[in-house]
C-alpha cells in the first residue's frame, strides 16, 4: 500500500490540554500544524480527569480567546479546610494571594479547546491513529508515521518541529535516548483510591482529611458530582473497595460534627499509585515535550494540567518566533523555562505529601514532623502565606 505524505510546519501528537492548546495558538499566529490522537473526539470529550485551573492558567486562556465558557460556568474556591482530630481547619487563600482556582473538568476544557481548534479555527486533527513513529528527529526534516484508522493505510508528515504531548504512557518520552536526557522520579510508596461519585458536593472547597486510617480528600466538581480520594495501598486493586468499604472509610476519615458527607453512586474508581517524574531537558533534536510526556506530579496539589498549560503558552510562543520571525532563542530556552516551575510544583507536591500522609507514616519521627508542619502552616499567618502562595501558583517562574 503506497503511503500518502503531507507536510506541515508542527505535528502535535496528543489532544489534551497541552497539545490542544499549543495547536490553537499556533493555528490563531499563522503557523500550520496537525494533530495526531489515538483516541476518538468523543473518548477525550467525556474522559473524566483534572479539575481545578489556577488563576495565571484560566486569564491566559482567556488572553487567547479560550476562555469564553470556563468563565460562564466554571465554580471558584478562594479556601479549603484540612479535617482531623474531629476539627475543621480553614485555610482562606485568596484572602492572603488575591486568587482563586476555577473548577473545570478536564474533559471540558478540552471539549472547549477542540472546538475552536477543529471547528472555528478549521484546524487539521486526525483521530484514533494508530502506530505512531517518529523519525529523523537531529536533522532539519523530521517526520511523523502513522497507520490511517480508515483504510489501514500508512502516512508520513514531514514537519519542522514535533509537539509532544501524549500524556505519561504516550511514544514521545520513549524516543529521547536515556543518555540525552535524565529521568528523575519520586515514588511515594503508597496509592491513591480515585473515585467519580454521583452526589452533591458536601463542603463548598476541597477537603483534606487527615487520619491515622489514612488520607483523604473531597473536591467539588459540579453540583451534582463529586470527587474523593482515599489512602491506600501501593498496587491495590479497586475492586477490594466496596460501595460499603468507601463509604465507611470516607465518613470516618473526612466526615466531623457538623459536616457530614453526602453519599451517591460510586460512577468510577481507580487506583493511582503516587509517584513523579521529570524528564530533564524536555528538548531533544526538533522534539519537544509538554505535560505530562515531560513531568507528571501525583494530584496531591492539583498541578498537572496547569503545568501542561504552562508549558503550551511556553512553547506556541517558541515555536511562532523560530517559524514566523527566524527566532530561535525560544526553543533554546524553552525546556529551562519550562522547568522552573516544574521544579517549583513538584517541591510543592513533595512537601504537602509529607503533610497530608503524615499520620500514616511508620517512622515515628516522620509522622511528628509532619505533625509540626501542619500546626506551623495553621498557627502563622507568614507561613500560611507562603504555602497558599505556592498552592495556587502565584510564585512559580
Amino acid at each position: 500500500m503506497t503511503t500518502v505524505t503531507t507536510r506541515t510546519q508542527v505535528v502535535v501528537i496528543g489532544a489534551g490540554p497541552a497539545g490542544l492548546s499549543t495547536a490553537n495558538l499556533l493555528r490563531q499566529r499563522g503557523v500550520d500544524c496537525v494533530v495526531l490522537e489515538a483516541r476518538s473526539r468523543e473518548f477525550i470529550e467525556r474522559h473524566p480527569r483534572a479539575g481545578f485551573l489556577e488563576e495565571w492558567a484560566v486569564r491566559e486562556l482567556e488572553r487567547y480567546g479560550l476562555a469564553g465558557r470556563l468563565l460562564r460556568q466554571a465554580g471558584r474556591h478562594g479556601s479549603f479546610e484540612f479535617r482531623f482530630d474531629a476539627r475543621r481547619h480553614h485555610i482562606h487563600y485568596a484572602r492572603l494571594t488575591g486568587q482563586h482556582h476555577f473548577v473545570y473538568p478536564q474533559q471540558e476544557l478540552v471539549t472547549d479547546l477542540v472546538a475552536h481548534y477543529a471547528d472555528v479555527l478549521g484546524g487539521d486533527i486526525r483521530f484514533e491513529v494508530d502506530d505512531v513513529r517518529l523519525h529523523d528527529l537531529t536533522t532539519e526534516r523530521p517526520f511523523v508515521t502513522y497507520t490511517d484508522p480508515d483504510t489501514g493505510g500508512r502516512h508520513r508528515v514531514e514537519c519542522a518541529y514535533i509537539a509532544g504531548c501524549d500524556g505519561a504512557r504516550g511514544v514521545c518520552r520513549r524516543h529521547i535516548p536515556a543518555h540525552e536526557s535524565v529521568f528523575a522520579s519520586r515514588d511515594y510508596g503508597i496509592g491513591w483510591l480515585a473515585l467519580l461519585v454521583e452526589a452533591p458536593p458536601s463542603a463548598e472547597g476541597v477537603v483534606f482529611g487527615i487520619h491515622p486510617r489514612g488520607f483523604a480528600a473531597h473536591m467539588a466538581r459540579t453540583p451534582r458530582i463529586t470527587r474523593f480520594y482515599l489512602q491506600c495501598p501501593s498496587g491495590d486493586d479497586a475492586a477490594n473497595w466496596s460501595h460499603e468499604r468507601v463509604w465507611r472509610e470516607l465518613h470516618t476519615r473526612l466526615a466531623v460534627p457538623g459536616a457530614p458527607i453526602a453519599e451517591g453512586r460510586i460512577v468510577e474508581r481507580q487506583v493511582l499509585d503516587m509517584h513523579n517524574y521529570v524528564v530533564e531537558p524536555m528538548s531533544y533534536g526538533r522534539l519537544h515535550l509538554a505535560g505530562d510526556s515531560a513531568h507528571l506530579v501525583a494530584p496531591i496539589g492539583a498541578k498537572g494540567m496547569n503545568l501542561a498549560l504552562h508549558d503550551a503558552f511556553a512553547l506556541s510562543s517558541a515555536l511562532t518566533a523560530r517559524l514566523r520571525d527566524g527566532d530561535g532563542s525560544g526553543l533554546a530556552g524553552y525546556s529551562a523555562r519550562c522547568l522552573r516551575r516544574v521544579w517549583q510544583y513538584q517541591e510543592f507536591s513533595q512537601w504537602f505529601a509529607d503533610v497530608l500522609h503524615g499520620a500514616t507514616d511508620p517512622d515515628p519521627f516522620q509522622a511528628r514532623i509532619a505533625e509540626a508542619r501542619l500546626r506551623r502552616l495553621l498557627d502563622s499567618p507568614a507561613a500560611a502565606t507562603a504555602f497558599c502562595e505556592l498552592y495556587i501558583g502565584r510564585l512559580a517562574g
